[in-house]
């Protein structure tokens, strides 16, 4: 059998023994159903589009649980608004949440996404294990492995498009329609835990809209 012949056929194989999950969350109505459980955070529907979901700004981290949703492996596309306020504006999304304070995340810093100094880019995108991995501790025992520069960075004041891709092992991020990896780490933690959220930093604001989850049911 020629190679092509291979892989229209394994991908046929790949269709009848597993069925692809495609689910649309409309943040805004989970949130008007209080199904978003605030943490640390004063979280309101944006009045300027209804879709989307406003985190306030307080210190320390806030999460936005969705209380009804179950996701633990498979891939998922969130549409992120931070700013660009250097040192406060941290934005991402947080899975196998354990508690408030027990989850891994994936964020964003959008004031690095015009850095001119390449210190500064290579923290654009970072992955956490909290409390026992934070950013500081892996930044200085485990330098430029859970954190790195975007290629073609968006606009720190605008929309752009998250897609994170979380198996049981790693965790990788691309950014808007980049076909190369922002950031692929592996996990720090084999613990598991169905319950996702949205997430921002210290003294941090955020907005998150258009989440979207795909799952391959075997």
């Amino acid at each position: 059998m020629k190679s092509g012949q291979f892989l229209i056929v394994s991908f046929l194989m790949l269709l009848h023994w597993n069925s692809v999950i495609s689910q649309s969350i409309n943040i805004g109505e989970k949130q008007n159903e209080k199904k978003v459980s605030a943490v640390n955070r004063d979280i309101q529907v944006d009045e300027k589009n209804r879709d989307a979901i406003v985190f306030n700004a307080q210190e320390g981290d806030g999460l936005g649980i969705l209380e009804d949703q179950s996701f633990e492996h498979g891939k998922l596309m969130l549409s992120i608004k931070g700013e660009n306020k250097p040192g406060r504006s941290f934005v991402g999304f947080a899975f196998n949440i354990q508690n408030d304070s027990v989850y891994e995340a994936i964020y964003f810093r959008p004031f690095n996404f015009v850095a001119k100094e390449q210190i500064r880019k290579s923290h654009m995108v970072q992955y956490i294990y909290h409390p026992e991995f934070t950013w500081k501790k892996l930044r200085e025992e485990r330098t430029g492995e859970f954190e790195n520069e975007i290629v073609n960075p968006p606009n720190p004041d605008e929309w752009f498009k998250a897609i994170i891709d979380i198996d049981k092992n790693y965790v990788t991020v691309f950014v808007n329609d980049s076909k190369t990896p922002s950031l692929k780490v592996k996990r720090l933690t084999k613990t598991k835990s169905h319950k996702v959220g949205l997430w921002t930093g210290f003294n941090s604001a955020g907005k998150f809209k258009d989440l979207e989850f795909i799952t391959i049911k075997k």
